[in-house]
């Protein structure tokens, strides 16, 4: 990957070069003004993950340039002792993980990676990454070494992984907290599943959505929900939510951020997006797992996506543009603007959002919401 250029002294004008390229290339739908929400300069970044290279005895984190290459034609190695685009707790454990484990074997030994996961509420988990098995051994020097660290946070578990193994230290996640139209949100995040990297921006998102969706009526619909992120935000707008996830551990984490904000109006099917539409379209048989979603209860009005990249497929792009309110999420703008081809012909775009998850970077997160012509 290429590396961003962190200079808050240039991040304005960079932010309104995105915003004026994005409000370019999508003049063509005629949306209305573009609401812009930018991040910190610097700082911004829950997560980061860093290769360990050995050299004699020093031991020090690096990243790969693709924007620069070495003499043997590959991503120029980068030495990071510091990382502005990390959050303060990820600097502050950055050298202190280094200086814990530089001489402690055990810890040490093809060390070959190290990941970070952090929240605004100073928690954090450390992942350790190795090219040998983990035994009793290491797992006494990690429970040592989290004792070590943990004074430099709030909270703070260590990770073992290697080849089909992974030891947890304590627990695998953190505990964020959002506040969304005065409420304050807990959400379960565990490492390895996917989490909005920007808090302050992530924050800013839900914010907008619960904003756009207030006063609807009728039941919502969401694809994709991940650990619920988006539906419990919304969970107030709406008298009940359907939302779909596939990956297991997501869909365990919304079950308990369900019940850590004490949501009831709920609930969350491990079920494909594609195998929903069918299902709402008549057009599959309904297995066991269909029946007990009763979708025959729900007056769905609204519905909300957070597709991948590669957007919407065509089954479902048909399907969503039966409802009368449409939230998209989106972190392509490419694929965003094919999918409004389609979108647009039947809804028309009623407010539109760029988020800048992604500073000093060409990506851009987009919020859209349409409604009928």
């Amino acid at each position: 990957m290429s590396l961003p250029q962190v200079d808050p002294t240039q991040y304005p004008q960079l932010l309104a070069d995105k915003a004026q390229a994005l409000q370019q290339h999508f003049a063509l739908f005629s949306p209305p003004e573009l609401e812009i929400f930018p991040s910190e300069p610097s700082h911004y970044r829950m997560r980061a993950e860093f290769r360990l290279w050995h050299q004699d005895e020093d031991l020090y984190y690096v990243m790969f340039d693709t924007d620069n290459m070495d003499a043997r034609g590959k991503p120029a190695r980068v030495r990071m002792d510091t990382y502005s685009v990390a959050n303060q707790l990820i600097n502050r454990l950055m050298p202190a993980l280094l200086d814990a484990i530089r001489h402690w074997p055990q810890l040490r030994h093809k060390l070959f990676q190290v990941e970070f996961l952090t929240s605004t509420t100073d928690q954090a988990v450390i992942s350790l990454i190795y090219h040998r098995q983990l035994d009793d051994t290491w797992e006494e020097a990690a429970h040592a070494l989290r004792q070590q660290l943990a004074p430099l946070a709030t909270e703070l578990h260590l990770i073992g992984r290697a080849r089909k193994q992974k030891k947890v230290v304590t627990q695998d996640y953190v505990i964020e907290k959002f506040v969304v139209a005065g409420r304050t949100l807990q959400y379960q995040q565990v490492e390895t599943t996917f989490t909005q990297p920007n808090a302050s921006v992530c924050q800013h998102m839900l914010s907008w959505a619960q904003e756009v969706t207030q006063g609807l009526t009728g039941d919502l619909l969401e694809l994709y929900c991940g650990n619920a992120n988006f539906s419990l935000a919304l969970a107030e707008n709406f008298p009940r939510i359907l939302a779909t996830e596939i990956s297991k551990t997501s869909v365990k984490s919304a079950a308990y951020n369900l019940e850590l904000n004490q949501i009831a109006n709920l609930q969350v099917a491990p079920i494909s997006s594609e195998t929903l539409a069918q299902a709402l379209a008549g057009e599959l048989a309904e297995s066991r797992k269909i029946q007990a979603l009763k979708l025959a209860d729900y007056q769905f009005s609204t519905v909300l996506v957070d597709p991948p990249r590669a957007g919407l497929d065509e089954a479902t792009l048909q399907q969503v543009s039966s409802y009368k309110n449409l939230l998209y999420i989106s972190c392509n703008p490419e694929t965003l603007a094919a999918n409004l081809h389609t979108l647009t012909r039947t809804h028309v775009i009623k407010r539109w959002a760029f988020f800048d998850q992604f500073p000093y970077t060409h990506h851009a997160e987009i919020g859209v919401f349409l409604q009928p012509r």
